[in-house]
C-alpha cells in the first residue's frame, strides 16, 4: 500500500489553509474532500467539502498534517495535481496545478480535464 502513487500533493500554503478550515469548523471534521463536478464554462469544476466521515472508496491523502479525501470518480482526473492556496489582490483560494488539464476558462474556476494514464505514473493495477 505504501508504494501507491499519491494522487495529489499539497503545498505548505494549502496544508495551512486546510488546517484553518478544519480547525474553524463548528462540528468535528476529518479533513477536506476534493471531487470534480460538471459545471462552469469549460465543463468541469473542482468541488470541495468538509468531511465528517470517510466514504468507502475514498482515496485518503495524509500530507503535512492534514487529510484530503479524493472522491473515487475524481482520482484519475487529479493524478499528479498540486494543490496550492494563493492570496492575490483580487481573490484568495485553492489553486489546482493539474497536468491533466486540457483547457481552462479565463476565470480559472472551471477546467476541461482528461483522465490520467495510470500506466504513465507506474501504478500497478
Amino acid at each position: 500500500m505504501g508504494s501507491r502513487f499519491q494522487v495529489l500533493k499539497l503545498t505548505d500554503a494549502a496544508a495551512e489553509r486546510v488546517r484553518e478550515i478544519v480547525g474553524n469548523s463548528a462540528k468535528p471534521v476529518l479533513g477536506l474532500r476534493v471531487g470534480i463536478k460538471k459545471g462552469g464554462c469549460a465543463g468541469m469544476e473542482y468541488d470541495m467539502s468538509l468531511v465528517e466521515e470517510a466514504k468507502p472508496g475514498d482515496d485518503v491523502i495524509d500530507d503535512k498534517g492534514v487529510k484530503i479525501f479524493i472522491e473515487p470518480s475524481a482520482a484519475l482526473f487529479l493524478l499528479g495535481t498540486e494543490m496550492d492556496h494563493e492570496v492575490t489582490k483580487f481573490r484568495s483560494g485553492f489553486v489546482f496545478r493539474n497536468p491533466n488539464e486540457v483547457s481552462a476558462c479565463g476565470c480559472g474556476e472551471s477546467v476541461s480535464l482528461k483522465e490520467a494514464d495510470a500506466e504513465a505514473f507506474g501504478a500497478q493495477g
